[in-house]
């Protein structure tokens, strides 16, 4: 039993000893251009997947804005895959929150569906337009950082857009 004890005293002093010594995290180093693709692809896909949600619903307000976002989900995907063939390298394929919940499908109509469509989305872009900020104070690909230049606007004013009209329900 003395053995046990010392063992996970031993394991919870080196863990303190680890984190008081100011290691980085994973999420502290700047993004490569292999994560920030690998980032935005992973985006590409929730908002794809939320089509597909608001394919099984009856609320023509968000099929028509799901339709849209997968549209420039799959523009920035085929920008993507240019500048990703150029650096060589592979997207990991990872889970995707695409299977947001957005509701069961009586309850595809009025405004708490809409805001729960919405709600669903803002983390979604909150992440991908933080991965994106911390990647340009130190990018390593002049066309990545060129791209992500370009997209943090428009990803801005989405979310934006989205948060207003998730207030406005």
């Amino acid at each position: 039993m003395r053995v046990l004890v010392a063992i996970i005293l031993m394991f919870i002093s080196t863990a303190a000893l680890a984190d008081s010594t100011g290691e980085r995290r994973p999420g502290d180093r700047t993004p490569t251009a292999s994560d920030v693709i690998n980032g935005l692809y992973a985006f590409s896909r929730f908002q794809q997947g939320l089509l597909e949600s608001t394919d099984l619903k009856g609320n023509a307000e968000v099929k028509n804005l799901a339709a849209l976002r997968a549209e420039e989900a799959a523009k920035r995907d085929k920008v993507l895959k240019d500048i990703q063939q150029a650096l060589g390298a592979e997207p990991r394929v990872g889970k995707t929150t695409a299977s947001a919940s957005l509701g069961e499908p009586d309850n595809s109509e009025g405004p708490a569906y809409v805001r729960t469509f919405y709600a669903a989305q803002i983390p979604e872009y909150e992440s991908t337009i933080a991965l994106l900020e911390h990647y340009l104070k130190a990018p390593d690909n002049a066309a990545l950082a060129a791209f992500a230049r370009d997209q943090l606007p428009v990803l801005r004013s989405q979310v934006k857009d989205a948060e207003r009209t998730m207030a406005d329900k």
